[in-house]
């Protein structure tokens, strides 16, 4: 068969089996191609469509047993060939940590302009997972050392693997931590976080490709509140002055608004599509956290 054929072929059962999409692809279309390409290592810039490829019996093999897991289990693209790009860089994923998908590189490929007063000399992703958005900053801001945080041991060992595929030994480090627990002492120019935020009930109705991530990376008490609250009523302690807090709240962000309507966040607005991100200096931290307590 041709491969432009079999790609055809498989978003058409894609779209007849009415997938949930959201880990990485939007379409059925993209969502064949995501599988197919990082089954045979095809560049994401080739064009199938002029294309004469023939696919042997063992690559249509290999294909046809991936995307019956697709079909049958419900698993997203990116567990299923171990990969998921995210701020056009390549990270290793397993059901341990979250798909990187957060409207935060928008904002780490856009260098955080114009809201970032200065070039960030530390920075720490926390709630870290894969890593993805501690080592995007450190591949875009070069003379930064950044600090992987994160209280799974599980998501650690996969945070690290990134760190090392990516040469990032030097300047970047895996830090075990409940948020800031193991973190005294430290202050940072930046810190980025995309932790769990979601409610036991949000959960429950969430479509079944959502279900193979780790509920740890989800769940948060509170209706979805309770981590963020605990973040921002402690990140002020841990950045320098004049030092920026990057959190993403999701579909939690009406309620927080309603939660502390003191507080001047500033809601990140997102070219590519997304919400739920809010910034807010290292001195509002400060002068709030009471509100979030």
């Amino acid at each position: 068969m041709l491969l432009r054929d079999y790609i055809l072929s498989t978003a058409a059962k894609f779209n007849e089996a009415d997938l949930s999409y959201g880990h990485g692809t939007s379409s059925p279309l993209d969502e064949a191609v995501y599988l197919i390409f990082s089954t045979l290592g095809i560049d994401f810039d080739f064009d199938f469509e002029l294309s004469d490829r023939v696919l042997l019996i063992g690559e249509l093999e290999r294909l046809d047993a991936r995307i019956e897991q697709r079909l049958s289990d419900r698993k997203p693209v990116a567990y299923i060939v171990g990969e998921a790009w995210f701020c056009g860089h390549a990270f290793q994923v397993d059901e341990r940590v979250l798909i990187p998908r957060s409207p935060i590189a928008e904002l780490i490929s856009n260098r955080f302009q114009p809201i970032l007063e200065f070039p960030p000399e530390t920075i720490l992703d926390l709630c870290c997972g894969s890593g993805c958005l501690g080592i995007a900053c450190a591949l875009e801001f070069s003379e930064a050392r950044v600090d992987l945080s994160d209280v799974s041991a599980d998501c650690l060992e996969i945070a690290a693997e990134n760190i090392r595929r990516h040469d990032l030994l030097g300047r970047t480090q895996c830090v075990k931590s409940d948020l800031f627990a193991s973190l005294t002492g430290t202050k940072y120019d930046l810190i980025v976080s995309n932790p769990p935020y979601v409610s036991l009930a949000e959960i429950q109705t969430l479509p079944a490709e959502y279900q193979h991530e780790p509920k740890l990376a989800l769940l948060s008490e509170e209706d979805g509140l309770g981590i963020p609250l605990e973040i921002l009523s402690r990140a002020g302690s841990y950045l320098n002055p004049g030092g920026l807090l990057i959190l993403e709240v999701g579909l939690g962000a009406e309620a927080l608004c309603q939660r502390v309507p003191e507080v001047p966040f500033l809601w990140m607005e997102f070219a590519g599509g997304g919400d739920g991100v809010l910034a807010i200096r290292a001195g509002e931290l400060l002068r709030y956290r009471e509100y979030f307590i």
